[in-house]
């Protein structure tokens, strides 16, 4: 029997990586003659672009940067010497699990620190950044990056306005752009369909995680009108809002403004590259989790997008995964986690005894 397991991220307690292994362990102990391939999947969120320089044997590049506040930090990215791409996520340096709840703030926290790292992988030599959307902090449209880049923000007096800066996003009156502009282009992975602006865009869905106040979404959505007119008029573009422009704060829309940006969506780019097809085709069952499978999921997700293949190709799936929408979902077994307790300091722990008890109690392979 062939199993392929192909878990995403739990998020908040396992990686991809810490649940397949110990998914694979339970089946090598369960079933005699089992045949297991772990292969961690990602979809434009969390890690995404880590587990894709490790899947591709990317070398990987450490460099000191700044997280989303300007703490001085280490960060990391894939480097293709062949393609000359380099593949980095933006939760590195930018991402939202680096700073304490008292410290979200979009008005203060930057992408500066990605924008760093880009400038180390243009400096040797990249051509194209794969950028990997999921678990940033900001809500900044890129103008970090752009900061980082060369780009110059002015106030109504003309003073330069410095990264981490509060209330940077209200204080930009004028831009002014590198010369040349550098050779780059991005590819964003991202996992959500949001367009920035209007009643579902990045503000009001995901700046109250981000530490926005309930009073200040108005004043976001102006300043952040009055930076997007300012970037593309700088640019000498029209501006037309596009679904992923929501993912990460508006990076992907801040970087379009000057930069050839494509925007995909994680689930089909990262199972082509890693041809998660093909290793479905030669499997009898495949094995999938993540923390919480609900509504978003079927929009993109990573597990609903791999049960699509599995239809395809006539093979059991199965899916691991806490809540009660995973049932109605099409698995052929839906594996319930049962719910813990996030404050607790025993947290991964926690999470690996409910995964393999969980397991123990209802996983079935026939």
């Amino acid at each position: 029997m062939k199993v392929l397991i192909a878990p995403n991220a739990f998020k908040g307690t396992l990686s991809a990586e810490e649940a397949g292994a110990i998914i694979a362990s339970f089946c090598i102990d369960k079933y005699a003659g089992v045949h297991t391939q772990v292969v961690p999947i990602g979809d434009g969120g969390d890690g995404t672009c880590n587990l894709l320089s490790k899947f591709l044997n990317l070398e990987q590049v450490n460099a000191w940067t700044l997280d989303p506040i300007g703490r001085p930090m280490i960060g990391f990215f894939g480097f293709d010497k062949s393609s000359k791409k380099a593949y980095l996520d933006v939760s590195t340096a930018s991402g939202i699990a680096l700073i304490a709840d008292s410290q979200k703030n979009p008005w203060i926290t930057s992408t500066f620190g990605t924008g760093l790292l880009i400038k180390k992988a243009i400096g040797m030599g990249s051509k194209e950044i794969i950028l990997g959307l999921g678990g940033s902090a900001t809500v900044d449209l890129g103008l970090g990056i752009l900061q980082a880049l060369g780009f110059v923000f002015l106030d109504q007096n003309g003073r330069e306005i410095l990264p981490f800066t509060d209330r940077v996003q209200q204080a930009i009156s004028h831009i002014q752009s590198p010369v040349p502009l550098p050779n780059i282009r991005f590819t964003c992975l991202c996992d959500v369909r949001n367009q920035f602006f209007g009643n579902h865009g990045a503000i009001p869905v995901f700046g109250p995680q981000k530490g926005l106040k309930p009073g200040e979404l108005t004043a976001f959505e102006t300043s952040s009108e009055k930076n997007v007119s300012l970037l593309f008029r700088k640019a000498k573009k029209e501006f037309v809002d596009k679904s992923g422009f929501g993912a990460a704060g508006g990076i992907a829309l801040g970087l379009s403004a000057f930069f050839n940006t494509d925007i995909e969506f994680g689930s089909p780019y990262f199972f082509e590259r890693i041809g998660l097809e093909d290793l479905i085709k030669e499997s009898d069952w495949v094995i999938t989790g993540e923390g919480r499978y609900d509504a978003q999921s079927e929009e993109g997700k990573a597990c609903f997008e791999l049960l699509k293949l599995c239809r395809k190709h006539g093979k059991k799936s199965v899916l691991i995964s806490s809540g009660e929408e995973g049932k109605k979902a099409g698995f052929d077994q839906f594996i319930k986690l049962e719910d813990l307790n996030f404050s607790s300091h025993s947290l991964k722990n926690d999470a690996e005894k409910a995964l393999l008890k969980s397991l123990s109690l209802q996983l079935d392979l026939q």
